[in-house]
């Protein structure tokens, strides 16, 4: 067999992929086919429309399976296409695991191809004039394999997050949790976040979250989250670079309605407090943008139960939407206008920011809320936030009221969830819900703030180490909220006074780490 460098056979496989593409149909030899007669056979992607070659195993020639998933996303939105040199930059960047700089070849040009090659992994990656992708694999063997991979195009919105939204709803509903995924470049699998704690309590536990939630708080100069750092609302940044240091995707909780107290939405019609209000969704969605990269953003917890409370069309009750917001004077003064303001801005000030409205779940509304929600703009949104509970089960069951922890209030049904869901309050009957959201609004569901307690046969507990069963079931029937359109789920305390992973006994480690050695598949 004659001897190539590794310039002329890529090239070589590069011309006879071309030549491939024109003819009705190409031969692969096998044994020992001379390469400089028998073109390499092509592989085929079984959805060429949606997948890409990084969701496939990449051939064994060492432990370089690819890190993640990647959906080439829709790219209706885009505002500009990537060059060769700013795709395979981006591929190495992503992919390291696949295409490791520290292998890679100068870039070169063999006919209308451009492309690197990856020593370290036997893999090559090339570009066409008309743009079109094309990844080789085993390119040392005989017969190396191809694979097509569409157009740079297609890949925009995840090379240039700022400068377009993939949008969810280009693909069949069961799907659009795996498109979430990949979008928010993670592997299609459900995914597991952490809230409301520090770096260092998940560095000591050697985690690795997918998801880094924090709140921002407030909508009063002087006395809201912009203020906590500096310059002018720096904090989106510092939360942003700790989700970076422990691999996760920032996601930002919105509370500002609650500024005036819980419940209290009398704020909507102060054009002072609403000028305040807008201004720092305006600073949040900037920061988002300069960050660069995708960002997941609940909008309001509970303010919408509020609202609907007062007015179940939101259509009616009046509040400072575009007087007071030249972001959105398109916007009707209403609650609804509210709603689809916060998604009007994410839209156009940072196309990087995926939102969430959050049904409220309080068991006199759930279910009843569907058209409050979507008249508010949730089913434009990307995702929808599923709430448990804010506290642990025990928290309730002793009625706890230390720290202004708040468990005397009532709360219907048996807390502590029966997961052998026989009747009353089950977890069967959680996930009926869940899915009733997700059919309605069509969006994949991220469950928010779940609460960490650990299982016990004996009701209540102690502060910090109340019982709950809600981390064990999630991590242990992960299927099932896959099954109920769930694309992760983020677990944190409700309160300082709640378990966290700091006092449970290490369960979130030991299920976590268990759930991630064999994840449930997102379709």
């Amino acid at each position: 067999m004659p001897t190539f460098s590794l310039s002329p056979r890529v090239g070589f496989w590069l011309t006879s992929v071309a030549v491939c593409a024109s003819l009705a149909a190409c031969g692969g030899g096998g044994g020992t086919t001379d390469t400089t007669t028998t073109p390499p056979t092509p592989v085929t992607p079984t959805d060429p429309t949606t997948r890409s070659f990084f969701s496939r195993a990449v051939p064994a020639t060492g432990t370089h399976a690819a890190s993640g998933v990647l959906e080439r996303a829709q790219s209706a939105g885009a505002t500009r296409t990537p060059s060769t040199t700013e795709f395979l930059d981006w591929a190495q960047t992503a992919y390291p695991l696949v295409f490791p700089a520290a292998s890679a070849s100068t870039q070169q040009t063999w006919g209308s191809y451009t492309y690197r090659s990856y020593s370290g992994t036997d893999m090559a990656l090339a570009v066409s004039t008309d743009g079109s992708v094309l990844a080789v694999s085993q390119i040392s063997a005989a017969v190396p394999q191809s694979l097509a991979l569409g157009t740079v195009g297609q890949y925009a919105c995840a090379i240039f997050p700022t400068a377009c939204h993939a949008s969810v709803g280009t693909t069949a509903l069961a799907q659009r949790p795996g498109l979430l995924s990949a979008i928010l470049r993670k592997p299609r699998r459900f995914l597991v976040g952490l809230g409301s704690t520090s770096v260092s309590n998940v560095q000591a536990q050697g985690l690795q979250p997918d998801i880094w939630d924090q709140y921002l708080v407030g909508a009063s100069a002087g006395g809201d989250w912009r203020s906590w750092n500096s310059p002018d609302g720096a904090y989106v940044q510092v939360v942003a670079a700790n989700a970076d240091t422990v691999g996760a995707v920032p996601m930002f909780t919105l509370y500002q309605m609650a500024t005036n107290g819980d419940g209290n939405i009398q704020g909507l019609t102060n054009s002072t407090f609403m000028t305040r209000y807008w201004d720092n969704v305006r600073v949040m969605y900037q920061q988002i943008k300069a960050y660069g990269k995708p960002v997941l953003v609940n909008l309001e917890p509970d303010f919408w139960g509020y609202a609907y409370q007062q007015a179940k069309d939101p259509t009616q009750p009046f509040a400072h939407v575009a007087g007071v917001n030249s972001d959105c004077s398109n916007q009707p003064n209403t609650v609804a206008g509210v709603g689809n303001c916060l998604v009007q801005m994410a839209r156009t000030l940072a196309p990087n920011a995926y939102v969430g409205f959050p049904p409220s779940m309080w068991p006199s509304i759930a279910g009843n809320d569907l058209n409050h929600l979507k008249a508010v703009g949730a089913a434009t949104a990307d995702f929808v936030v599923m709430q448990t509970s804010d506290r642990d089960a025990g928290c309730f069951e002793v009625a706890y009221t230390g720290a202004g922890a708040g468990c005397d209030r009532p709360v219907g049904l048996p807390v502590y969830w029966d997961d052998t869901n026989p009747n009353g309050n089950t977890f069967a009957a959680h996930l009926a819900q869940v899915s009733f959201y997700h059919q309605g609004l069509g969006l994949p569901v991220l469950w928010w703030q779940t609460p960490l307690g650990v299982p016990s046969t004996t009701p209540g507990g102690a502060a910090n180490a109340f019982r709950d069963n809600r981390v064990q079931y999630f991590l242990t029937q992960t299927a099932a909220l896959v099954a109920a359109g769930g694309v992760g789920a983020v677990f944190s305390p409700g309160h300082s006074s709640q378990t966290s992973i700091s006092t449970d006994g290490g369960q979130f480690k030991r299920l976590s780490t268990s759930y991630l050695g064999t994840p449930a598949a997102l379709p």
